[in-house]
């Protein structure tokens, strides 16, 4: 076995686990909708109300401007603040419906639901291990794929995925500020970021480098860092397949199927040295996952209303 030979393949491991959190965190989605349907959680009553982009697209841009404007002028605990409350207040209310199956008592499942996320949002702050950042990431990526999967109709969250990608791309080739980002929440080791490391002795906590250091200097990190967003974003079109189609969980799972194709490539390119976009690929892989099954299954775009 030649130098050049060996990084690519202790990367293998680290490279399907890392794709292991697309089936995890919208295989647990889908188990979730009908509970949370059933519970009434929904981000918007009406799904296929337009004003509903122009709200997630303020968000995000409001969240990331935010975000960077503190990293730059105040201090970053602020930002790590928001993000842990954040993660508490998603974290509560994926809780509420799962109790809510096992326990009559509506006092006693809204107090064991504010109890859990606090321990979350304890264990995050005291150890804020890689693995912990990703148990906390399945939960909170888990909960936000189900809870805007049903909110949204198909056409929305086609166009939704589609002016992400153009965003992702903007933010990480042109403007660069995604990996000013990405820097930040790794200095506070939040969940908004998954890792997987590609040695056993990694630890999260120990990172001191930040990304861009990396970069300029050509070093190898010792972990894979994508997005929570890069595994949400998509799957909320999972759970709208699922929600808005009779019978859809064939083409739900071929959404999957299609992000992972996208994965794939993506990782081709990352394992070259790189930071890429992830969401031009993953949503172009899920959007065609979705259409092809649609075609095949149903010889129409199902959910849409348009027929060929």
């Amino acid at each position: 076995m030649n130098e050049t030979t060996k990084p690519k393949k202790r990367e293998i491991l680290p490279i399907i686990l890392m794709g292991c959190f697309f089936i995890v965190i919208n295989g647990l989605a889908l188990l979730l909708t009908t509970t949370f349907v059933n519970a009434g959680f929904k981000v918007f009553q009406n799904a296929s109300d337009p004003l509903n982009l122009v709200w997630l697209f303020v968000m995000i841009l409001g969240i990331t401007v935010i975000i960077l404007l503190i990293a730059r002028f105040w201090k970053k605990r602020l930002i790590q603040i928001i993000i842990l409350f954040s993660v508490g207040y998603t974290a509560f209310y994926i809780f509420l419906p799962l109790l809510a199956l096992v326990l009559a008592s509506d006092w006693m499942i809204i107090l064991i639901s504010i109890l859990l996320a606090v321990l979350l949002v304890a264990i995050l702050v005291k150890y804020p291990e890689w693995y912990v950042i990703d148990l906390c990431g399945i939960v909170i990526g888990t909960g936000a794929v189900a809870l805007f999967g049903i909110s949204l109709s198909i056409l929305l969250v086609i166009i939704f995925l589609i002016g992400l990608a153009i965003y992702d791309a903007i933010s990480v080739y042109k403007t660069k500020h995604m990996i000013d980002l990405a820097d930040t929440v790794m200095d506070l080791k939040l969940p908004v970021l998954l890792v997987i490391p590609k040695i056993r002795r990694y630890s999260l906590i120990k990172e001191t480098k930040r990304l861009k250091e990396s970069l300029k200097e050509g070093e190898e990190r010792d972990a894979f860092f994508m997005g929570l967003g890069d595994v949400v974003m998509p799957g909320i079109l999972v759970v709208a397949v699922y929600t808005n189609v009779q019978n859809g969980l064939p083409v739900a799972l071929s959404v999957i199927a299609g992000t992972l194709v996208g994965f794939a490539v993506l990782m081709t390119l990352v394992i070259k040295g790189k930071p890429q976009a992830g969401l031009p690929l993953l949503c172009s892989g899920a959007i065609l996952g979705y259409v092809v099954s649609s075609l095949v299954l149903f010889s129409q775009l199902v959910g849409l209303g348009l027929s060929f």
